[in-house]
């Protein structure tokens, strides 16, 4: 077992149907990664229907179906609040704690081990998984073995390995005749090909502005939010969510559209500028658009639109006028690559779904072995739905009685 949020569910669902539990943890304390999830916050799950999380997950929906239908998020909820968490709904039916503190997510699970008086063996990486007659009957770790009928692999995946995941799963996996899906980060920020424009507005984050990812003009994703500019690309809510679009095709040559006036249309847009214009009139254009965006843009929209930035604002051209329009509706960057998988929130791949039962998450290939989280091949949208599948198969890995 593990200790992140699937392997401490696993471990409070098996403890509390009567198994001897032990949770093996490599680092120094439980739950790493579920502290820095939802930027601190912890984006625990999402208040839509059950049958809405299947649409979230593009990485293998389906094969969730038994953990949801059993493990739902009003069951995830109620455990939260019945051991002392409020919890509150945000944009996009996101659930968080109320203090937004992702601390009480893990000290509620914490509380609920230590009432069940499981055994926590932290810094214990495990060497091996002992194996007779094709079922589980033991682990090793340090000179130290434990047997036991049952073992939970939840590993986690590849992104963060600081917490802890670094992978160790998929190799005890892969010996025991699992195969890999190929490993790919999902979650994750990405590289844009303009470097020196993006350089020049790292740090700059965006509210409130529309993205496309579109890929030979066909529009792959669409989000509306909170974007960040860094020293190699971009990054942000809407950037990470449309990355897990990108997972399962090249990305080379993703066009991102980003409208960065999305309240207002073309004819609405160029009537605010107009107006602006005619107020700053006897202005340069350099000077001239300190109401209309951040400071770190004007630069590089003077720049893209190619009109003089020391040209009196009332010489300005109807035609100059639209191209600054048209660029402020679409001012395009092009995706060259994801950032490395270790900075990614999620990993997708991992082991292959047609060698786990679902309806226990029990291997098929090796007896009393189990499987939980983002070891898993399934991957979702942000929004809650990875940490709701953490829980949900933890608890299938946990529970005995499927």
């Amino acid at each position: 077992m593990d200790g992140g949020p699937a392997g401490m569910m696993a471990a409070i669902t098996a403890k509390e149907q009567g198994d001897e539990v032990v949770i093996l943890e490599k680092m120094k304390t439980l739950g790493r990664k579920l502290l820095i999830t939802g930027k601190g916050r912890c984006n625990l799950t999402n208040g839509v229907e059950i049958s809405e999380f299947i649409k979230n997950i593009p990485g293998n929906g389906m094969f969730l179906y038994s953990s949801f239908k059993n493990y739902t998020n009003e069951d995830l909820k109620s455990f939260f609040e019945n051991n002392g968490v409020k919890l509150k709904e945000e944009r996009g039916a996101r659930i968080f704690p109320t203090s937004d503190k992702s601390m009480d997510i893990l000290n509620a699970l914490i509380k609920r081990i230590k009432q069940l008086k499981i055994e926590i063996r932290t810094e214990t990486a495990v060497k091996k998984i002992i194996v007779e007659n094709n079922k589980c009957v033991g682990v090793m770790y340090g000179q130290t073995e434990i047997k036991c009928d049952k073992i939970i692999l939840a590993t986690g995946g590849m992104s963060y390995p600081a917490t802890g995941s670094t992978g160790d799963g998929y190799k005890f996996a892969k010996e025991l005749g699992h195969k890999i899906t190929e490993l790919k980060p999902s979650l994750v920020p990405l590289e844009c090909k303009e470097k020196d424009i993006v350089k020049e507005l790292q740090g700059l984050s965006l509210k409130n502005v529309s993205i496309k990812l579109q890929k030979q003009n066909k529009i792959i994703y669409e989000d509306f939010g909170e974007m960040i500019f860094t020293h190699f690309g971009v990054s942000g809510p809407v950037i990470l969510s449309g990355s897990a679009h990108l997972v399962k095709m090249p990305i080379e040559d993703v066009k991102l559209s980003i409208d960065l006036k999305p309240a207002l249309d073309l004819d609405k847009l160029d009537k605010r500028i107009l107006r602006d214009f005619e107020i700053m009139k006897n202005k340069q254009f350099k000077n001239s658009l300190d109401e209309l965006l951040p400071n770190k843009l004007i630069g590089i929209i003077i720049k893209l639109s190619k009109i003089n930035p020391l040209k009196q604002v009332n010489e300005i051209t109807k035609e100059e006028r639209q191209t600054l329009v048209y660029l402020l509706k679409n001012f395009e960057l092009t995706i060259t690559k994801f950032r490395p998988i270790e900075e990614a929130i999620i990993t997708a791949g991992g082991i292959n779904i047609k060698e786990i039962d679902p309806k226990t998450m029990e291997s098929k290939i090796v007896k009393g072995l189990y499987f939980a989280g983002e070891i898993i091949d399934v991957d979702a949208y942000t929004g809650g739905f990875n940490l709701q599948i953490a829980f949900s198969t933890g608890y299938m890995a946990g529970n005995k009685t499927f």
